[in-house]
């Protein structure tokens, strides 16, 4: 790497890769991730149309973290999984202390997978529980049972023992009981990190035109407070940091590849509807499975979307993810990083939300209040209000 390469900020070179594994068994219906089920038998052209992609950095390029998200990455046969390994190392060499982490699914996840995943360098885990209870593992289409949680972090644990569960709130007929013991089954199995998701009714997915037919019903929001603010006492009781809006980590295991996106740096992504972030321009990948082979396999680029943002909009853009942190927005490194000062953008506003108690300031870092955390949504849209 070169000198020039190390002396640029994160924010302009980056240090992290994600890379798109849009295979499943089954589509869920609250999912709107770009998906591929019952095209198995195009796992090998996928990764001949990466591998395309991945050619156009023309060198390897080292990162810091690494992530594999999908769909299931997990889902793919042990001989596709490996190869792609191989090809993803080959163009994103992992730097020394580097995190990378991959999304599973309970189902389909065995004791080799888990050790080949090592082999390649995998220190971190992202399994997919969302619920312990039948009913409404049911009504979220998960493919698995509460047991196979327990079941398969026995062999997680020796060899990938930093691992996170993933969990969901606010379920049609989910009760804060049953949250409450979902929040205990999971934190029986020790994991070093939770990511604790709200249920989001996104356009066109199958729960939402189930809930447009009246076939499910929302809970309310006083509801979702409830749940969200159990998880806040329930987790950090138990020696959790709140570290963002939605995810808990014990000391030293926060997720590094996250922070990447928290703090609006720059990072690559490859695969089929994955976005990145590399000189000040934003791209997406086209999200249609068929058409992103196509064009590479043409020689085109598989990109859908692409946009430069002013100097001003990048700097909103950054309020609205670094808020997401615990830490929020420190007002130096902020300067340094957007060219403005926070507090000719939005110090007006900034006042006004703290004398509300939804913003906490001490002249260095602004950040939300364990208020301001619950309806952060309506924070981030009164602080963008002012650009």
């Amino acid at each position: 790497m070169s000198i020039h390469t190390q002396q640029r900020p994160p924010w302009l070179e980056p240090r992290a890769a994600y890379i798109h594994v849009p295979f499943c068994a089954h589509h869920c219906g609250y999912c709107d991730f770009a998906v591929a089920v019952g095209k198995d038998d195009r796992m090998d052209a996928y990764l001949d149309a990466l591998k395309i992609e991945l050619q156009t950095l023309d060198t390897p390029r080292p990162v810091d973290t690494l992530f594999f998200g999908g769909g299931t990455p997990t889902y793919l046969p042990i001989r596709i999984l490996e190869r792609l390994l191989q090809l993803v190392r080959t163009w994103l060499p992992l730097n020394a202390k580097h995190e990378f982490a991959v999304e599973a699914n309970p189902s389909g996840l065995d004791r080799a997978k888990v050790q080949l995943l090592a082999d390649f360098g995998v220190n971190r885990l992202s399994l997919g529980a969302q619920s312990f209870q039948p009913g409404l593992l049911h009504i979220l289409e998960r493919d698995h049972a509460p047991d196979d949680v327990a079941r398969v972090v026995e062999f997680v644990q020796p060899i990938i023992p930093n691992y996170s569960i993933d969990l969901i709130f606010g379920v049609p007929t989910q009760t804060l009981d049953q949250w409450q013991d979902d929040m205990r089954r999971a934190i029986a199995l020790a994991p070093m990190h939770f990511a604790t998701y709200g249920l989001t009714y996104e356009k066109g997915t199958r729960l939402w035109k189930q809930r447009e037919k009246g076939d499910v019903r929302a809970l309310d929001e006083e509801t979702e407070y409830d749940f969200y603010t159990a998880a806040m006492d329930t987790l950090s009781a138990n020696g959790f940091e709140h570290y963002e809006i939605s995810n808990f980590a014990r000391l030293g295991f926060q997720c590094r590849h996250n922070h990447t996106y928290w703090a609006n740096h720059a990072h690559y992504g490859f695969g089929v509807g994955a976005a990145r972030y590399v000189d000040g321009v934003r791209e997406l990948n086209t999200r249609d499975f068929h058409a992103y082979i196509q064009r590479l396999q043409a020689g085109e680029s598989p990109t859908f979307q692409s946009e430069r943002l002013e100097p001003r909009d990048r700097a909103f853009e950054t309020i609205a993810v670094q808020f997401r942190r615990a830490i929020g927005i420190e007002r130096q490194q902020y300067f340094e990083q957007t060219g403005f000062a926070l507090d000719s953008l939005v110090g007006g506003t900034i006042h006004d939300l703290c004398g509300h108690d939804l913003l906490a300031d001490d002249g260095q870092n602004v950040h939300l209040t364990r208020s301001g955390k619950c309806v952060a949504d309506a924070v981030m849209e009164r602080l963008l209000r002012a650009n």
